[in-house]
């Protein structure tokens, strides 16, 4: 099944026709009493069992841990604290066509997996994020659990935190929407798990590395969705209310933010100057106009005021600046530019000109813009737009509108005067 765009509404409160295959990752370092108590949640799913895999990721504690029969326990040795690649391990030993995550400080409530795996399981683009509920579980044991969770005697709640209860139903989701996903209670199929490559392995730390895998996902033409009705609670408060040393914690997130600022094309995570591996923009350039109109049109891209690098240009013409390669973007670039400028010839941009172009194709708007400049082709298009296409095999108005337009930039004829232009970009 498809949807246009981010809008899942019409599939809010289907169902599958036949419960999915559901692997449940739960990411694990030296914390016995509170995997026990997920575990217990687990075991309790309304979801069938025989349609759910528990998979128990151990990130090297010093003994193993201890889980039912039934439950797959995947090891990596200890190297610093792995969230990211113990949830990649645990995934490689999935067999469900529905991948869910749960942190092993996370407890989820019966309805947890159906209510998550629903909306996966009929639109194989979804990223789902549930809602994730805090309460004080020290202590707690599992039978003590059980009871809970039949009408007994409930745990302290504590403060639910703002900034993922503003998510809404991200329906109307946008290019910062990333921010409301969050690992802790999160699902997706398999196969589109598989194919952006999951987690990125890089992050040694604390936090970010869900961020960076939702932006990618949504890139990759992902449906962003919150189900608030699949509730997991975590044990003890949210990472900003628990009242540690604040310059420990101030390094702690200031880490996290050089992390996201390396692979995650946000301006609002890398601010202003520097240069970055991975644009937000990549602009590709057809072969075959002279070396002076090369110049200029590469360098009005340049001057387009946006986080963009060109390929398909000798660097050298440009005195090897590394915003300009030759060749084609590796798949990695392309799995987080968010847009893609494609120009069969060099052409002039007006001020503002194609950073307005790259506006309107942000989500809510047409996936892909279309135009000419005299002679010359160009194409202005959102990178998610692109690949969702590719993914079903579908043009790409299935997905999202498209649109000519006036494109705002003039022409380059053979050798223009490059000394009158360049000052003038």
């Amino acid at each position: 099944m498809t949807v246009r765009g981010n809008d899942w509404s019409s599939l809010a409160d289907a169902r599958p026709a036949e419960p999915p295959t559901v692997s449940v990752v739960v990411p694990h370092y030296r914390a016995q009493a509170q995997l026990d108590l997920v575990l217990a949640g687990l075991a309790l799913q309304t979801h069938p069992a025989s349609r759910l895999q528990v998979v128990v990721a151990d990130d090297g504690s010093p003994e193993p841990p201890v889980v039912p029969a039934g439950v797959v326990v995947v090891r990596q040795e200890d190297r610093g604290f792995r969230a990211a690649a113990a949830r990649n391990l645990g995934a490689r030993a999935a067999d469900g066509e529905v991948l869910l995550f749960v942190d092993g400080d996370t407890v989820p409530e019966q309805t947890y997996v159906e209510e998550l795996s629903a909306l996966p399981a009929l639109l194989p683009d979804a990223l789902v994020t549930g809602r994730r509920r805090h309460a004080d579980l020290t202590g707690w044991t599992p039978d003590r659990l059980r009871a809970w969770f039949v009408g007994g005697p409930a745990p302290e709640e504590l403060t639910e935190p703002a900034w993922l209860r503003e998510s809404g139903s991200l329906l109307d989701a946008d290019d910062r929407s990333y921010r409301f996903v969050i690992s802790a209670v999160m699902g997706t199929t398999r196969a589109l798990f598989e194919e952006v490559g999951g987690f990125d392995e890089t992050f040694g730390g604390y936090g970010g590395e869900d961020w960076e895998l939702a932006h990618r996902l949504f890139t990759a033409g992902a449906v962003l969705a919150h189900r608030e009705r699949a509730v997991a609670w975590h044990d003890g408060p949210d990472w900003g209310l628990r009242g540690d040393d604040p310059v420990a914690a101030r390094r702690e997130k200031n880490a996290e933010t050089r992390s996201l600022a390396r692979l995650l094309p946000d301006p609002a995570a890398r601010g202003v100057g520097g240069w970055w591996r991975y644009p937000a923009v990549v602009a590709r350039m057809a072969p075959g106009a002279d070396d002076d109109a090369t110049v200029l049109g590469v360098r009005s891209l340049l001057a387009a005021g946006v986080d963009l690098q060109v390929w398909g240009v000798d660097p050298d013409l440009l005195d090897g600046d590394p915003r300009v390669h030759a060749g084609e973007p590796s798949a990695s670039v392309l799995a987080r530019a968010r847009s893609q400028v494609i120009l069969d010839g060099p052409v002039r941009w007006a001020p503002g000109g194609l950073a307005e172009l790259l506006d309107r194709v942000r989500p809510g708007g047409p996936g892909r813009l279309t135009g000419r400049v005299g002679d010359v082709g160009v194409t202005v298009a959102a990178t998610r737009a692109l690949r969702r296409s590719a993914r079903w095999g579908l043009p790409l108005g299935t997905f999202f509108d498209e649109a000519e337009t006036v494109v705002p930039a003039e022409p380059l004829g053979p050798h223009p005067d490059l000394a009158h232009h360049l000052p003038r970009l």
